[in-house]
């Protein structure tokens, strides 16, 4: 169990969470019949907003919530209908609902309701500036704030909250039409602008262009009348008749909005950076916020915060949530993440940050069955792809390989040009390689290649990392991946520090577990849905399920890949009989992670699941996304947090630091765990301490990943699923995608 941690002996904790306060609130309610969804209710929530300039509105639990300035009267019940008429004629989605108006009688609103709109206040007021900080071709990188609606249990009461943090984004300061225009590729628009990421210029959300649905003068009448911000009026008045108007999806709905090019601005990333003529890394570079500027532009959003909230009678607490305050929101594992105790081979014990130490004196914790005979050699193959020397690279291998107790042998090598070869003739030439290494069945290739290829997996032809490690994995061949710059710029003992470790695994060895057992659970599963989006087909999306299994040590045992691709985020029922196995799973219990939130009927169908096997299972999510940052305060200075250290959000919930990140590359990204709480119920201290310890156990780097093992990888495991890259047996024992 995590203990608190004793404010006088340690520095100051802070949250980026800010309790709210209200007293006496112009509030009102009301219902619309029949009920909507939380999608509709949103998007009838804004409108509602933009007929009542002087409220806000959010939808909550089947109502609308309306929350007016102290003293200012509310609209009528016959005012409400009438907006409501209004908004149907506007939105043709609306038109044909038939909505009865009940209002809420003696409305009483919860904590989450209040924090909802404290939100609805700043989203629809705007009150903050941007700050740039760099501009380039048209290009600019700027600081802004995100905030979002928390919830906080505080001395056993649940209170409203505002979140509060500073990001950085990457934004062209033209808009869509201009950059269509002014682009070589503007005479093959489908080409130049389905798939591409763009950002409304009026709300600053972000979409994708999913297809051209004919031009603005086929569709600007109908348009302009449905029109509600004033910029996509003005850009559709002004786009000229012939130019293409473009269908966009915000997120995960599925629904497709109609814009005016000037009405959106493309958004930048590493793949299109290159067609505003601007350097990537420089951007990027500029993107990191060093904590001292972080710490001025959060005192002044929060000032700028506190004075749009005031006029509704809100107020925001002076300080965010600390240690001195509320010393039992703060925690610190009682033994550092670096000094924990891991279990190697011959039954040594050596912590974290001495797993090199571990392997050399100890070997690895468990050898795979193909390697239980020390005397087998581990066989491989080299493909160079680079103009790099390799073979003392490869020698260094074999030694490090023999230092952790494995013999090794080179069985061959081939090098593969690509000079003078059209995309297609390269694709052959790589399958007559990669074919001829494995005709000699080695266990594990090695593969070198340029530095140009780490970014060419968004074009049609692909990257030669893909297409080796598919043709590769289908063969139930392990690979490792050097690139060329790797080789020339890092020593080599730092490459194989990262490198030989996850060659052992991927050949299915355990270098080493906990060497304390997690008590929390019998096992460990990690579960994830990832999703993408069809080419050329708007709206519509590919998923695929993974798995992966953990004993008690955090030891790996198998993954397990669905065969299927299945539509949307929630995972079937006939699916989750497949995954959890009552051989395996029956009478246990087991903390199941799921990246991201349950869906739909998921949590249903994981309680039908364990009855029947008569289990339990701790059903955690484990969310990546809209999570405050953590501090620590020294000095009236802000700095890094500790690695480990959480804020109790409540009992079932937490925000919790899994890594150590340089002041150069940015601020730690925390992670935040929700215990759902019609599962088996376990404490959030035990469930922040099982999920640090299970970030200690990565295999394939020295560095602990910010997720805990039974998720991390899984994201790459389901896009190259995705990709059609995945193994020819979709369940087994070794850990290919590290």
């Amino acid at each position: 169990m995590m203990a608190a941690i004793p404010v006088s002996q340690t520095d100051t904790f802070l949250g980026e969470v800010f309790p709210l306060t209200i007293s006496q609130p112009n509030l009102m309610g009301f219902r619309l019949s029949p009920e909507v969804d939380k999608e509709v209710g949103n998007r009838l929530s804004f409108h509602f907003c933009r007929q009542f300039p002087d409220l806000v509105v959010s939808w909550h639990a089947q109502s609308f919530w309306v929350l007016g300035k102290p003293n200012q009267p509310m609209p009528s019940p016959d005012a409400w209908k009438e907006a409501l008429k209004n908004i149907q004629k506007q939105v043709e989605d609306f038109s044909n609902c038939y909505w009865s108006f009940q209002l809420v009688r003696q409305p009483s609103a919860t904590p989450d309701i209040f924090a909802q709109l404290a939100f609805q206040v700043l989203r629809t007021d705007r009150p903050f500036s941007t700050v740039s900080v760099l501009s380039n071709n048209g290009v600019e990188v700027r600081r802004e704030v995100e905030f979002w609606a928390e919830t906080v249990e505080l001395k056993g009461t649940l209170e409203s909250a505002l979140a509060l943090t500073v990001q950085s984004r990457i934004v062209f300061k033209g808009d869509l039409a201009e950059f269509y225009q002014n682009h070589s590729y503007r005479h093959e628009p489908e080409k130049l602008l389905i798939g591409l990421k763009v950002q409304d210029n009026e709300s600053g959300s972000l979409a994708t262009i999913t297809q051209l649905v004919g031009t603005v003068g086929e569709h600007r009448q109908r348009l302009m009348d449905n029109a509600t911000g004033s910029v996509s009026k003005e850009a559709l008045k002004n786009a000229p008749d012939d130019q293409p108007l473009v269908a966009v999806q915000f997120g995960k709905n599925k629904k497709q909005f109609h814009y005016a090019m000037a009405a959106l601005r493309p958004a930048i990333t590493s793949e299109t950076a290159s067609q505003f003529g601007v350097e990537y890394g420089q951007l990027l570079k500029a993107t990191k916020i060093r904590n001292s500027e972080r710490q001025k532009l959060l005192l002044n959003y929060k000032q700028v915060a506190s004075n749009a909230l005031a006029p509704y009678g809100i107020k925001l607490a002076a300080r965010c949530l600390n240690s001195r305050e509320y010393p039992d929101l703060f925690w610190l594992p009682p033994v550092s993440l670096l000094e924990t105790p891991l279990l190697f081979g011959k039954k040594l014990t050596e912590v974290q940050s001495k797993i090199l130490t571990g392997l050399k004196k100890g070997g690895v914790y468990r050898r795979h069955d193909d390697y239980r005979d020390s005397s087998k050699f581990i066989k491989i193959a080299a493909l160079k792809v680079c103009d790099a020397t390799v073979a003392p690279f490869l020698n260094e291998v074999q030694k490090r390989l023999k230092d952790y107790g494995f013999e090794s042998q080179i069985i061959d090598k081939k090098v593969l040009s690509s000079n003078n070869l059209s995309g297609a003739e390269v694709t052959v030439e790589v399958e007559r390689v990669v074919n001829d290494l494995v005709t000699i069945t080695p266990d594990i290739v090695l593969t070198f290649l340029p530095e140009s290829d780490r970014h060419t997996d968004h074009r049609d032809d692909g990257s030669f990392y893909h297409q080796i490690y598919s043709l590769l994995l289908n063969r139930q061949i392990a690979s490792q991946v050097i690139y060329e710059d790797t080789l020339k710029d890092v020593e080599y003992k730092y490459i194989l520090n990262q490198v030989i470790p996850g060659i052992l695994a991927k050949l299915g060895n355990l270098p080493f577990v906990l060497a304390e057992p997690l008590t929390i659970a019998d096992y460990f599963i990690g579960l994830d849905i990832s999703r993408s989006t069809k080419e050329k087909l708007p709206g519509t999306l590919n998923a695929c399920a993974s798995i992966r299994l953990y004993g008690q040590r955090g030891e790996f045992l198998r993954y397990r890949l669905e065969g299927d691709l299945i539509e949307g985020e929630e995972i079937p029922q006939r699916l989750l009989e497949k995954l959890l196995p009552s051989t395996t799973l029956g009478g246990k219990t087991v903390l199941i992670y799921r990246d991201g939130r349950f869906c739909g009927q998921e949590v249903d169908n994981f309680l039908a699941r364990a009855k029947a096997i008569n289990a339990k299972f701790i059903l955690v999510e484990c969310k990546k996304s809209h999570i405050p940052r953590l501090y620590n305060l020294n000095e009236k200075v802000v700095t890094a947090p500790t690695p480990g250290l959480a804020l109790r959000i409540s009992s079932r919930e937490a925000v919790l630091v899994t890594t150590q990140v340089s002041e150069n590359v940015g601020l730690a990204r925390p992670l935040r765990l929700i215990v759902h709480e019609q599962g088996h119920l376990a404490s959030i201290e035990s469930v922040v301490e099982t999920t640090l310890k299970l970030t200690l156990l990565h295999h394939g780097a020295l560095k602990i990943p910010r997720l805990p093992m039974p998720l991390f990888g899984s994201d790459k495991m389901a896009y190259l699923r995705l990709n059609g890259i995945y193994p020819s047996i979709l369940e087994g024992d070794r850990q290919f995608w590290l």
